[in-house]
């Protein structure tokens, strides 16, 4: 029984509700769920939340089997290197237990567990940012059997990924929404130190903030921001109960319900409703009936008073972006506060049949049947002697009363019988120890199907993998070794055509990564400047490669499709932001270079395994891993920033569409925080996004013995909205301190370490 997935009545259409702790658990399955996901004490996207302690979370595994339901743990966070073994020894006694499936953002984490724990479920969490069906069918083949898409899908981007897989697809109906794509921030870390990513966010983007206008053709049209603060981060809460129809046409088996750190009152609240309308909407289907479905305004005003934050919206799953679903106003705290309603503490009993025979002589038998997700199961359990009654024999009517007693415990008879055979007698104290003993086997029965005895190595293929990537890092070092005096090779990364020329004209830059858009986006006369441009700078000895969409959904996929094979011709290479990127150049046939950048999220060597064998030939060194944890990684073919403005967000939502209003061309915004903090916007119309970047550079240029440590394969200039004088001025100042005759202290302006030398939690 153990390792199969969540199976449910009505239709296949699971409710999957939070659980925040062992009593909301409870409260959960009373209030009709199907599954719950709960976190444990570490490794899990809410930190801050009470979480399960190991005995607790045995113990949820036993309680939800008892009832038939699932419990999912969420590992949802970025693991580094020296805490991948510690992820196993964590999972090792919930897996033993029967624990249904792990939830899973880190890919190194995700290889892990395919290889330590081949029978346990894998679902991708929605940290993943699966946005595209070439993702979600690469973790089918992978194994992974559910996924949770990035919360920006709409109902056609989700019907295609259920059309192209065979996937269990798993998405948020109700609760708080991110501005971001999940796991594409970086915008706690960056400011607060508190990594999303680890599960520590904290939610910036519920704070004010002030569109201070634009630095493009945009405000010559007189689209000025006004500069007024306001919470234009924000989004209203999910509430899609209106929607259930359409959510199930589009192929989603799973809704989950978003808040493992609300009250019992909001879970009890939401799982009945939206439990109440799965149901009503799947009876009106089978009966023909199901154009009439209607969600009463009485259940709707119950459902959205449940919490009240900011409002509701029914999310993405309509609409691309919208400033609809912003809440604008700050929340009255005394609305946001509700009482906190103690929990469901009524205890749910599975109804069981019993057979008890009393035969003269013999000991008392009880036979206990019960059938559930588990199958039918059947005990038999034997008690005290039968005596042959005395005086007065003991009756059918007390002994059914006797029996029925089965307050504190997950059962309670449905059908009863009793034999007796003759004049009989059994003392009240046995018939009572043989119920005891009975329902403790039958519970014993139940949750003993669910039990993982496999043994399990602890060095399986990992040893392998593990060393096949040491092999190459210490080949690579001694090479580095004896090679210590020669430079790291120069990159830097470009988005407009005055950086593209200055790279070009720089001596010791060897490779210039060009976003992809400044191509894609520019007319066709404009094209063949650029792509006369890019000549020239091959032609100087340069290597040119463009940089792909950050996010990769159907607009992505009809640019590519139409202009994959110009861009590899013009290229040297290719950098991806996500594995759809890889996915289909790979499965186009390109044969040539291709880097993951940051976003790739290389934090472990099994990360790292993952991504060179699924057709990765380096890899640009995640923003949140300070150096000694780099150290820990291969970083034969890591690419090292060491200059400019991190993006701390990407997003579906426009700054520019929510303030100043559309105009479908790609630009600059300025945006300011509570401490007057400026932080650049790009509106990428291309692929509809916005890239929010960091209020200072990340300087590491200077770093020159932590960077000689660190021996990485080459050293990355990010430039965003520098002019190309500011470009030269800084690369002109790395070559004379590399060189000794400029001080690293002459830098001139503001920056920032970022996470090189604190890291993250």
């Amino acid at each position: 029984m153990a390792g199969t997935t969540a199976k449910t009545g009505n239709g296949g259409i699971e409710i999957l509700s939070p659980a925040g702790s062992y009593d909301i658990l409870k409260t959960a399955i009373n209030a009709g769920a199907d599954a719950v996901y709960a976190g444990g004490s570490c490794f899990g996207a809410r930190a801050f939340a009470q979480n399960f302690t190991e005995k607790e979370l045995l113990e949820a595994i036993d309680y939800v089997h008892l009832h038939g339901k699932k419990l999912y743990l969420t590992v949802n966070t970025l693991v580094k290197e020296r805490e991948m073994e510690n992820v196993f020894r964590y999972l090792l006694p919930f897996y033993k237990q029967g624990l249904d499936a792990v939830i899973v953002q880190d890919l190194g984490v995700m290889d892990m567990i395919r290889q330590r724990f081949p029978d346990l479920p894998i679902h991708a969490s929605t940290q993943m940012t699966v946005t595209h069906s070439l993702m979600a069918g690469y973790l089918e083949e992978l194994g992974v059997v559910r996924i949770v898409p990035a919360r920006e899908l709409s109902l056609t981007e989700i019907r295609k990924i259920a059309d192209r897989t065979n996937l269990e697809i798993e998405c948020f109906v109700h609760g708080a929404l991110c501005y971001c794509y999940s796991g594409q921030c970086l915008l706690s870390s960056m400011i607060g130190g508190r990594s999303g990513n680890r599960g520590q966010c904290a939610q910036p983007c519920r704070l004010p903030w002030a569109i201070k206008g634009s630095s493009d053709n945009s405000q010559k049209e007189g689209r000025k921001t006004n500069g007024k603060s306001g919470d234009y981060l924000s989004l209203k809460d999910l509430c899609t109960i209106d929607l259930i129809p359409e959510l199930i046409e589009a192929g989603i088996t799973s809704f989950k319900i978003e808040g493992r750190m609300k009250q019992a009152s909001y879970v009890k609240t939401v799982v009945e409703m939206y439990r109440k309308y799965v149901d009503l909407y799947l009876e009106q289907k089978v009966s023909g009936t199901e154009k009439q479905f209607l969600v009463s305004k009485n259940d709707r005003d119950i459902l959205q008073s449940a919490y009240q934050r900011r409002g509701y919206t029914d999310g993405y799953y309509r609409r691309h972006n919208g400033k609809e679903m912003l809440s604008l106003a700050r929340p009255d705290a005394r609305e946001t506060l509700k009482k906190a309603d103690a929990c469901d503490e009524r205890e749910l009993q599975e109804k069981i049949n019993g057979k008890l025979i009393l035969s003269e002589g013999k000991s008392a038998k009880l036979y206990l049947s019960v059938e559930g997700e588990y199958g039918r199961i059947e005990t038999v359990s034997e008690g005290a002697l039968v005596q042959k009654a005395l005086k007065q024999p003991i009756s059918e009517e007390r002994l059914e009363r006797q029996l029925r007693k089965t307050g504190g415990t997950p059962f309670a008879f449905e059908e009863l019988s009793i034999e007796m055979d003759g004049d009989v007698f059994l003392p009240i104290q046995g018939v009572n120890e043989l119920r005891r003993a009975a329902l403790e086997r039958l519970e014993n029965e139940i949750v003993g199907t669910y039990r993982r005895d496999q043994k399990i190595t602890e060095q399986t293929e990992e040893r392998r993998e593990s060393s096949a990537v040491s092999g190459e890092e210490e080949s690579s070092s001694k090479q580095s070794d004896d090679n210590s005096k020669e430079r790291v090779p120069i990159y830097v990364s470009v988005e407009t055509e005055e950086q593209l020329k200055c790279a070009a004209r720089i001596s010791f830059v060897e490779r210039i990564y060009v976003e992809d858009t400044l191509y894609l986006g520019a007319s066709n006369e404009k094209k063949e400047e650029l792509k006369t441009e890019i000549c020239q700078a091959q032609t100087a000895g340069k290597e040119v490669f463009f940089a792909m969409a950050r996010i990769f959904r159907s607009e992505a996929e009809h640019i590519y499709r139409q202009s994959l094979k110009m861009l590899c011709s013009i290229a040297d290479g290719m950098l991806i932001r996500n594995m759809e990127s890889l996915r289909i150049l790979r499965g186009e046939g390109y044969e040539g270079i291709i880097i993951a950048d940051s976003s790739a999220y290389q934090w472990n060597r099994r990360s790292q395994y993952f991504w060179k064998t699924s057709g990765a030939d380096g890899f640009v060194a995640p923003l949140e891993l300070n150096v000694s944890e780099l150290e820990e990684l291969d970083r034969s073919r890591m690419e090292l920033p060491v200059y400019g403005y991190a993006p701390v967000m990407v997003s579906a939502g426009c700054v520019r569409r929510h303030t100043s209003g559309c105009t479908k061309k790609s630009g600059w915004l300025s945006m300011s925080d509570r401490y007057q903090k400026e932080f650049a916007v790009k509106n990428e119309c291309l692929y509809c996004y916005n890239v929010i970047y960091n209020t200072a550079p990340t300087l590491l240029a200077d770093q020159g013995e932590e960077i000689k440590k660190l021996r990485p394969s080459a050293l990355i200039f990010a430039f965003s909205r520098e002019s190309s004088r500011q470009m030269s001025r800084i690369l002109e100042w790395f070559s004379e301190v590399t060189e000794g005759q400029k001080d690293p202290g002459t830098w001139e302006g503001d920056f920032t370490r970022g996470h090189f030398k604190r890291g993250v939690k």
